[in-house]
């Protein structure tokens, strides 16, 4: 071959030299995520930098304020009618900004105010060496009862880090059920549990326990994303597209380009069903629906309170979000596939979590059963596949987040010489001992159970109304026979408080500082508002329930 056919070919090869365009980032509508994330890498700088003694105080300031600024961002967007008439698409088509996309931040925000008040508790257990201690390992690195957790117990040390971990969760929590892609929608999948993982691992007592806790948790989620992947895989040789709109296009036939190299598999309806199982399991094992639960009880034990209850509240409602978003604006079209299975799913779900939370003798599991059996009651008004389905829910995750933050955080105050006493026995005459705990405790049992005038009732009658009206009218009588069903192990436990003799040598309820007392008295508030005057949030629920497409 001479020179100049060589030369001729290299410059034909090199000659349409395309610019990268620089991305389009619309700053502004991402600017809550950005808000949390940036937070998180300064309390990374501050962990490096600031002396350790003043750590805890520089960490609580940063995040409060991060979060209350990411706040007041969703806030001014959805004013701006970001909501509404100017929902769309940012970051490159991979991020949904709407109305769904911005109610459930405002609550996780709302959530993960509150989860910083708990972490910040520093009051509950007795002062160790001079100093104030809280719920977190003194030194999360070294081995429990060793030499080095004893030395870093006497000098007063402790893991402070727990607060740019909860920003990174919360950073991941926003992005998730906004995610208009499936590479967007893992990334954040892994960012919000990550941090979980790691938290779950730290408490300061029961330290054998609470790491067990982490490490189930981490091997099942880790099982969980493999499958969400493995999904993604699937969708994208069906469809050759990550994103969710061309997805819902390939579903319903109206696609306009096919992709050449993909165009054997496209519209494979194997690759189709099986995909979207896969990745609606992972979703469904985040929101703990039975039967990918085995985890929740374990780890809600285990991990340390003020984590669990952010958790159990928090990841509810990310996780949900993103559930809707998949079903209602990528697979409408498998409606009939997917409806009938996920049906089932809710009953065993209701039940399931219903009748083995009667079995509970700790009051940690029997909120984490509980929190299984109200996965299957939110899956009743996402299966409606109507606007009403959506709004339900978003209503009900926005309820049930701040009664569980709250139930957990009084939790937290009822204290033996171990620390928390979580087994129900001990709990035996606490309304005797300590009538206002006991009293907010059983509001707070009373909105798990559904009752009138709180905000658990407001939010079952909107997503069994729903359902019914979806035409699952036959899940609404499986959601009420669950309730009445948990409506029992919540009153016992009332019972119990209330109408039986305090044991002598019984726990005693700890006085928390104004952070955790805030967290519990927002809790109370919002289950009694939503109870009593529920309308004015249910049609903001109703004016953000729309997706974009």
């Amino acid at each position: 071959m001479s020179a100049t056919a060589v030369h001729s070919l290299w410059t034909t090869a090199a000659d349409p030299i395309q610019k990268i365009d620089a991305p389009n980032i619309e700053y502004g509508q991402l600017s809550p995520t950005l808000i949390v994330i940036g937070a998180a890498v300064i309390g990374i700088l501050v962990e490096a930098f600031v002396p350790r003694r003043s750590r805890y105080y520089v960490q609580v300031f940063v995040s409060v304020v991060a979060l209350a600024a990411a706040f007041a961002a969703v806030v001014a967007l959805a004013a701006g009618g970001y909501g509404t008439t100017k929902a769309g698409i940012a970051a490159m088509g991979a991020v949904a900004v709407d109305g769904p996309a911005l109610f459930l931040q405002g609550v996780i925000l709302l959530a993960g105010v509150l989860g910083v008040f708990t972490f910040a508790e520093r009051r509950l257990d007795p002062v160790a060496h001079g100093n104030r201690v809280d719920s977190f390992a003194a030194q999360a690195a070294s081995v429990p009862g060793s030499d080095s957790e004893k030395a870093a117990v006497k000098a007063g040390f402790t893991t402070t880090e727990a607060f740019p971990l909860l920003l990174f969760a919360i950073g991941g929590m926003l992005v998730f059920p906004a995610a208009n892609d499936l590479l967007t929608l893992f990334i954040a999948l892994e960012v919000f549990s990550l941090p979980l993982y790691l938290l779950c691992a730290v408490a300061r007592r029961k330290r054998i326990m609470s790491q067990e806790a982490a490490v189930k948790y981490f091997l099942l989620g880790a099982f969980a994303s493999a499958f969400t992947l493995f999904g993604i895989a699937l969708l994208y040789g069906y469809a050759g597209s990550v994103s969710y709109a061309t997805i819902a296009q390939v579903v319903d036939g109206t696609v306009e380009t096919v992709n050449p190299a993909l165009a054997d598999t496209m519209g494979n309806d194997a690759l189709l069903l099986v995909g979207a199982a896969m990745v609606v399991m992972g979703l469904l094992f985040k929101v703990g629906a039975v039967p990918f639960h085995m985890w929740t009880p374990d780890v809600y034990q285990g991990a340390p309170t003020p984590v669990t209850g952010f958790m159990a509240a928090a990841t509810k409602v990310a996780a949900f979000g993103a559930l809707l978003r998949l079903l209602y604006v990528v697979l409408p079209g498998l409606r009939w596939d997917w409806r009938p299975v996920m049906m089932g799913v809710a009953v065993v779900t209701m039940l399931g979590g219903a009748i083995v939370a009667i079995t509970q003798t700790d009051i940690k599991r029997l909120l984490a059963y509980s929190s299984i059996a109200h996965a299957g009651f939110i899956l009743a008004g996402v299966i409606a596949m109507t606007p009403d389905g959506v709004s339900s829910v978003l209503f009900y995750l926005g309820a049930y987040s701040f009664v569980t933050i709250g139930a957990f955080a009084v939790v937290t105050l009822v204290r033996d010489a171990g620390g928390e006493a979580t087994h129900l026995s001990k709990w035996a005459g606490l309304g005797r001992r300590s009538p206002l705990v006991a009293a907010v405790f059983a509001v707070y049992l009373l909105a798990f159970a559904g009752i009138p005038l709180t905000s658990g009732f407001a939010g079952k009658f909107a997503v069994f109304k729903a359902a019914a009206e979806g035409g699952a009218g036959a899940l609404v009588v499986v959601g009420v026979i669950s309730s009445a069903i948990a409506a029992f192990f919540y009153i016992r436990v009332i019972v119990l408080m209330f109408f039986s003799e305090p044991r002598p040598e019984g726990p005693t309820v700890a006085v928390p500082s104004p952070l955790t007392m805030t967290a519990i008295a927002v809790g109370v508030a919002v289950t009694l508002v939503l109870g009593v005057a529920p309308q004015y949030f249910l049609d903001l629920a109703g004016q953000a329930g729309v997706f974009v497409r």
